[in-house]
């Protein structure tokens, strides 16, 4: 269970956990980049340029990429979040060097053809009609560009139609150039993995890698609002979010136990008022969305547009009592479920390889399994009732809304119940 780090001289972070009962390795290469990284004019070119990694290179075209590493019986894929972006790819153990070679040649050597260019475009385009006609993607992008108004944490990942239209091979080159600099990436490997015959590997692959430092970016600045998209759907799709603390913040694992008492599964205060007891909907929940510095907790719900009224009363009315009312019972059961959840990651090499990149990343450090149950462990019930204060009763909520309006309580109706 022990992770290695080390530093190449380029500043790249070669980290590895083996798993000697596995016959296969989890790996990638994790980017300290991603959409809160861009200029307004280059929206979305940090997924476009994702998208693009895998079109070709001086040495291998788009399907010989492919083929590769599924001719070996593996796959490769990529991942564009808020504040990294991922290449990773699973493969036997034996093949390893394989899946280094082909990561470091799609991270060095991207052609960005034109011809490719014009028709991935298309592909992202299509994207990004599909998640605008998805009521329930489009309910969470109009929620955080409300809380992060005239910022690129607010702007879709995917783009618009008309930014990813106007991308250039300078302009995707330029992003990379700025971005992807070695001690602003990690090297993460779980599995059937030897960690100095990584470093080895490492090193003949990615030497090349400049290291540039990395880029600063912009404060996160949360604003209350209200957002809506009328649309003809049989349902109403709700977001109503505050503004928490982010993931480098003490608070940060009381959020998690808030988010998971309020809505973290089946036996949650709000599954069990709303929809079992009340029938107000299918679906609710809960989601915790955090970066560095800032970061958003909210619910998410879906119901008949006749019942968003009662709905809206009913979730506020749970909310703003909640501090109140926390018990311990609760904070126990959600303290198992965040623990379970961790230890369960640990069985899989993927996600292993994933955390702990991630952590890295974040913290310059892995966090221990220990250190992180000890801190979930020590989230009380007056921990969470003090933070549920602080999150429901002195700040304006962000609320959107996707689908028929008819009925919809406004903002102002909302907002009131928090001040």
């Amino acid at each position: 269970m022990t992770v290695q780090i080390t530093t190449l001289d380029n500043g790249l972070r070669v980290v590895s956990h083996e798993m000697p009962h596995l016959e296969t390795v989890s790996l990638g290469v994790w980017i300290n980049a991603g959409a809160r990284n861009e200029a307004p004019e280059e929206h979305g070119i940090a997924h476009f340029l994702e998208h693009m990694a895998f079109k070709g290179t001086s040495r291998r075209s788009a399907m010989q990429i492919a083929e590769e590493i599924e001719s070996a019986g593996g796959d490769i894929n990529a991942a564009t979040g808020m504040e990294m972006t991922s290449y990773f790819a699973r493969i036997l153990k034996d093949d390893t060097p394989l899946a280094l070679d082909v990561l470091a040649d799609i991270l060095l050597d991207p052609r960005f053809d034109p011809d490719e260019i014009e028709r991935e475009r298309q592909v992202v385009i299509q994207e990004i009609g599909a998640s605008l006609d998805d009521p329930g993607d489009l309910v969470f992008d109009l929620a955080q560009q409300c809380a992060y108004p005239q910022q690129a944490l607010g702007r879709p990942i995917l783009g618009t139609v008309g930014s990813v239209s106007a991308f250039s091979p300078a302009m995707i080159s330029a992003y990379r150039d700025s971005h992807y600099g070695a001690p602003a990436m990690v090297l993460s490997a779980a599995g059937a993995v030897t960690h100095d015959a990584l470093v080895r590997e490492a090193e003949a692959a990615f030497g090349r890698f400049s290291n540039r430092p990395r880029q600063t970016i912009e404060r996160g600045a949360f604003s209350g609002g209200f957002t809506c998209r009328e649309k003809p759907l049989e349902q109403t799709h709700l977001v109503l979010a505050f503004e928490a603390p982010g993931y480098t913040d003490e608070a940060f694992y009381a959020t998690q136990v808030l988010a998971s008492v309020l809505g973290g599964g089946m036996s949650s205060r709000l599954f069990q008022e709303i929809r079992e007891k009340r029938g107000l909907c299918y679906s609710i929940g809960t989601f915790s969305s955090n970066y560095a510095e800032t970061g958003m907790l909210g619910v998410y719900a879906a119901t008949s547009p006749d019942l968003t009224d009662e709905l809206i009363t009913v979730l506020t009315g749970e909310l703003t009592a909640f501090a109140r009312n926390v018990r311990d019972d609760e904070t126990v059961r959600a303290r198992a479920q965040l623990k379970a959840g961790l230890l369960m990651s640990l069985e899989s090499s993927s996600m292993r390889a994933d955390q702990v990149a991630r952590q890295l990343l974040a913290f310059g450090r892995v966090v221990s399994v220990e250190e992180v149950s000890q801190k979930v462990d020590a989230v009380d019930r007056a921990a969470v009732a003090d933070l549920a204060e602080r999150l429901f009763r002195s700040s304006q909520p962000v609320y959107s809304a996707v689908g028929a309006l008819d009925g919809l309580a406004s903002y102002e109706q909302v907002a009131a119940q928090f001040s």
